[in-house]
């Protein structure tokens, strides 16, 4: 069990092994999530974000040309920034 104090700006230092487990590093977002029971979850956004867009990419490789990262970048690239 761990334990954080808030101080009086409404601040928590997360635990060391908290951060350790959830990979967490200066800069870092998190994300608090609430459970159907109440519940509260708190996890890394960016990770979160990252493990997301890869379920959301998984074997698209096969359906695609692409054939390593630059051309996936390259594709990225054209479309954040309306490249052809």
């Amino acid at each position: 069990m761990n334990l954080a104090k808030i101080s009086t700006n409404g601040q928590v230092t997360i635990p060391i092994e908290i951060r350790r487990k959830l990979k967490l590093k200066a800069g870092d977002k998190i994300l608090f999530l609430e459970r159907d029971n109440g519940e509260i979850v708190v996890s890394n956004a960016s990770l979160s974000a990252f493990l997301r867009a890869q379920q959301a990419f998984q074997n698209v490789a096969e359906t695609t040309d692409l054939k390593n990262e630059y051309q996936v970048q390259a594709e990225i690239d054209k479309i954040r920034y309306n490249k052809d």
